[in-house]
C-alpha cells in the first residue's frame, strides 16, 4: 500500500504490481484507487472485490480494519438467519420494542438518541412489538439502530461470532451492539476488513450461508436498501445492488452485490476512513463506477 500522504501536492503514484489481477486493466485501476485516495484526501482505503462471471479478483489493502460502522448489521443478520434455518428462531417471533440496552463496560445501561435515528419505522411501535422479520429489514434498509439492538439482544453477540466462524469469515469482529458510548470510549469497537465482507457477501450470493432459503431472505432484504449514495451512485440505473451501508463522522463504508443484467454478478467492498472535517464527498461511488468500468462497463458503451 502507498504511503499515507498529508500533503496532495506531494504524493506521487507508484504503480507496484498488484498482488492480483484485473486482466489488461489491473494498472489503471490500480492509478485509478492511488488518485481518488489523493483527491478525497482519505486517511485509508480498503477495496476488495470478486466477479463471478470473470472469476476475476482483485484487492487493495483489503485486510486493514476498519471501524464497522453499520456494515456489522450485515453479520447480525447473517447470525438471525442461522437461528432461523436452524428453527431456533422464527421470522414472525414478536420482539417488544423498548430502548434500553446494556454496555458491554460494567453492564450499565444505555439509551439510543433517538433523534439520530433514521428510522421511525421502528422507534415509532416503542411500548409494542415488530417480528424478527420487520427488524431486519429495518435494520437492513433503514439502518436502523433501535432494529439492531433489538437483534442484538435476541441472537446474543456469542452467535452472531459463532456464525461468522462456522461459515470461515474472517475479518469481522462484533463485539457490541451500536452506540454503547462506554465501550467506544474504551476502544472496544466493532471491525470489519473488505476482505471479511467480501467472504460473507460472496456466500451469501452464492446461497452458500446456511441454506439457498435464508440467502434469498437476506438477498431479497438487501436489494431494498434505501440509501445509495455508496456503490449504486456509481453505476447505470438499471443495475440492481443489494447492499448495505455504514456511516459514521470518519467513515464511509458500502459492501455489496451487484446485479447486472445478462451476466453473473459482482461482489464489492468499499471501505474508506477520512478527516471529519473534510465530509464524505463521493469516494465511494467513484470507485465504484472504476470498478465496473473495468468488469462490465463495455456492455454499455
Amino acid at each position: 500500500m502507498a504511503a499515507r500522504a498529508h500533503h496532495k501536492s506531494e504524493e506521487r503514484l507508484p504503480v507496484p504490481p498488484p498482488k492480483d489481477s484485473v486482466a489488461s486493466s489491473e494498472v489503471s485501476l490500480y492509478r485509478n484507487v492511488l488518485k481518488i485516495k489523493q483527491e478525497h484526501e482519505l486517511e485509508d482505503l480498503g477495496i476488495s472485490f470478486f466477479d463471478a462471471e470473470s472469476t476475476i479478483q482483485w484487492s487493495y489493502n483489503a485486510d486493514h480494519y476498519f471501524h464497522a460502522a453499520s456494515t456489522m448489521k450485515l453479520a447480525v443478520l447473517l447470525g438471525v438467519f442461522r437461528q432461523v434455518d436452524r428453527g431456533e428462531l422464527a421470522l414472525d417471533a414478536p420482539v417488544h420494542v423498548r430502548n434500553r440496552f446494556t454496555s458491554i463496560v460494567n453492564q450499565e445501561p444505555f439509551m439510543l438518541d433517538l433523534g439520530r435515528d433514521a428510522d421511525p419505522d421502528v422507534y415509532g411501535h416503542l411500548g409494542k412489538t415488530l417480528s424478527v422479520r420487520e427488524l431486519s429489514y429495518w435494520m437492513i434498509t433503514k439502518s436502523s439502530n433501535l432494529a439492531t439492538n433489538l437483534l442484538v439482544e435476541v441472537v446474543g453477540i456469542p452467535t452472531i461470532q459463532l456464525a461468522l466462524d462456522e461459515l470461515e469469515i474472517d475479518g469481522i469482529r462484533v463485539l457490541r451492539g451500536v452506540e454503547d458510548q462506554r465501550a467506544f470510549e474504551a476502544g472496544l469497537n466493532n471491525e470489519v476488513t473488505a476482505n471479511g465482507l467480501l467472504k460473507l457477501l460472496r456466500l451469501v450470493a452464492d446461497g452458500k450461508a446456511y441454506s439457498q432459503k435464508a440467502c434469498d431472505e437476506m438477498l431479497s432484504i438487501m436489494l431494498d436498501q434505501q440509501y445509495r449514495s455508496g456503490i449504486p451512485a456509481g453505476l447505470p440505473k438499471e443495475v440492481r445492488v443489494a447492499h448495505k451501508t455504514g456511516n459514521i463522522s470518519t467513515v464511509h463504508h458500502d459492501a455489496g452485490i451487484v446485479y447486472i443484467e445478462g451476466r453473473k454478478p459482482y461482489v464489492l467492498v468499499i471501505l474508506t476512513q477520512f478527516a471529519a472535517e473534510t465530509g464524505r464527498g463521493t469516494a465511494v461511488a467513484d470507485v465504484s463506477r472504476d470498478i465496473f468500468n473495468a468488469l462490465a462497463g463495455s456492455a454499455y458503451e
